[in-house]
């Protein structure tokens, strides 16, 4: 499918939980782009949205949504374990898709919706709005300009607050939240961790219910790490400490090290310095996107829009995202890994 060249290409929005606001606000900031109709199961919630972003509904079903000729892009704002049903239904009628974090649950299903995409020709953007930061590309370039050396250690912490109010419903079940810190709360510094640093090629995991212990999935969990150039690394996990700090990443090398919290660069050292050094250290959070560690309406739209901005980008010039659904698996198979260390108590090597 290409974008359409005389009009803005028409987004349509499946589910109405809290994100798919935050997708509506980057939408009304991406040049080039239009929402043009949602669909939601629950009639009295799609007029309130509807209405409050100036949009028809498109009924009550997905595929009065996808019928419709003006709609090019559908954003899956579902619950996570709810993902691949209303995809499949899109990538049918020859749409792209944005998908929430995670793609799916579990890495077969991500699977089936990436073969179906792909068999269609179609493209898959999962919102992984990090990287999309000003901070995030600064660490990705030094990485990339070979700065730090050997990686020596890499480490991402997620320690969040969440209340008991904000497990309702299916949040932190397992058949549609997929789990707990890990996959709903960790998974934005996961996919970071391993963007910048590779995938691990072994993790060791152990998990509990510290706090919120009426939920099916875990509130805290700690990992250790094995890349395959024999660095080593670390990941903690929780939604049960007050008040909550802010998601930090440190990538360490033998010439350099950076850390990230959220998306402002808190240290920059190296052994040989650079004119640039300064600024960067010097530099505010620009891409303002907020921090989700006490409360998960918290965050700002600007990394949706920027990553919808580059969707729409890419289909007008007949190219795929910066970040495809094949970037976004890489995070559920690092989270299912650590998911089956810590069923087994064993160490999980990741192909």
């Amino acid at each position: 499918m290409t974008a359409p060249s005389s009009r803005p290409i028409g987004f349509g929005i499946v589910g109405l939980g809290m994100i798919a606001d935050f997708h509506a606000q980057a939408l009304a900031h991406v040049t080039g782009a239009k929402l043009v109709a949602v669909a939601t199961r629950d009639a009295e919630k799609g007029r309130a949205f509807a209405q409050k972003h100036g949009v028809p509904l498109a009924g009550p079903t997905v595929a009065e949504l996808v019928a419709r000729p003006d709609v090019d892009v559908v954003c899956i704002t579902t619950s996570a374990g709810a993902h691949l049903e209303p995809a499949l239904a899109a990538i049918r009628a020859g749409k792209h898709l944005v998908v929430e974090k995670p793609l799916e649950i579990t890495v077969g299903r991500v699977d089936e919706m990436l073969r179906a995409a792909e068999a269609a020709h179609v493209h898959i953007a999962p919102i992984f709005q990090g990287r999309f930061g000003d901070g995030a590309r600064t660490v990705k370039a030094a990485l990339a300009a070979g700065r730090l050396g050997r990686l020596v250690l890499a480490s991402a912490d997620v320690k969040w607050h969440r209340t008991a109010r904000y497990y309702t419903g299916t949040r932190g079940t397992l058949t549609m939240d997929g789990g707990g810190a890990l996959m709903a709360q960790a998974i934005h510094g996961l996919d970071l961790l391993q963007w910048f640093a590779g995938m691990p090629a072994e993790v060791f995991c152990r998990s509990t219910r510290r706090v919120h212990t009426g939920i099916e999935s875990e509130d805290t969990a700690s990992a250790t790490l094995r890349f395959p150039d024999g660095a080593l690394g670390s990941i903690t996990a929780s939604t049960a400490v007050w008040p909550g700090w802010q998601r930090r990443l440190e990538i360490c090398g033998e010439h350099g090290s950076i850390a990230l919290e959220d998306d402002r660069i808190a240290r920059w050292d190296f052994r040989e310095a650079r004119p640039e050094d300064d600024a960067i250290r010097a530099a505010k959070d620009t891409a303002a996107l907020g921090t989700g560690a006490s409360a998960p309406n918290a965050i700002s739209f600007v990394g949706h829009q920027r990553q919808m901005q580059d969707l729409v980008d890419a289909l007008s010039a007949g190219r795929a995202p910066a970040l495809d659904g094949r970037e976004g698996r890489k995070a559920v198979a690092l989270v299912r890994a650590l998911y089956a260390s810590a069923a087994s108590g064993m160490p999980v090597k990741l192909s």
